[in-house]
């Protein structure tokens, strides 16, 4: 004879959802990082490029700032113009380009941290 559902009881035997959930889900690249594993590779890896990027814009505006001086020296041949190009006029744009730089790698660093904490 059939019983009565309200009688009939389930009884569900495995790991409890809350803990099996938490192991599956639980990721902290920060751990991935220490640990030296593929992803924490990756991670470290973007954030070298990134900064290599930088620096390589910086290095490329340095080469075409300072690169044809030596030749608009010797196409123009006065003492004093090299003198002020080098004394005065080339100090203001490598203080802009070094600050463009600091605050990049600042602000890609901030970027990795970001990307490591927040999950």
């Amino acid at each position: 004879m059939p019983q009565d559902p309200a009688e009939r009881r389930v009884v569900v035997t495995g790991p409890p959802r809350s803990g099996r959930r938490r192991a599956l889900g639980y990721y902290r690249p920060r751990t991935e990082i220490d640990e030296q594993t593929t992803l924490g590779h990756t991670y470290v890896r973007s954030l070298i490029r990134s900064q290599l990027r930088a620096a390589l814009a910086v290095f490329t505006v340095l080469v075409l700032l300072i690169g044809p001086l030596p030749l608009f020296f010797a196409a123009t041949r006065t003492g004093g113009l090299e003198w002020a190009v080098l004394g005065f006029g080339l100090y203001p744009p490598l203080i802009l380009l070094a600050r463009w730089y600091v605050r990049r790698a600042e602000r890609n660093e901030k970027d990795f941290v970001r990307l490591v904490e927040d999950r």
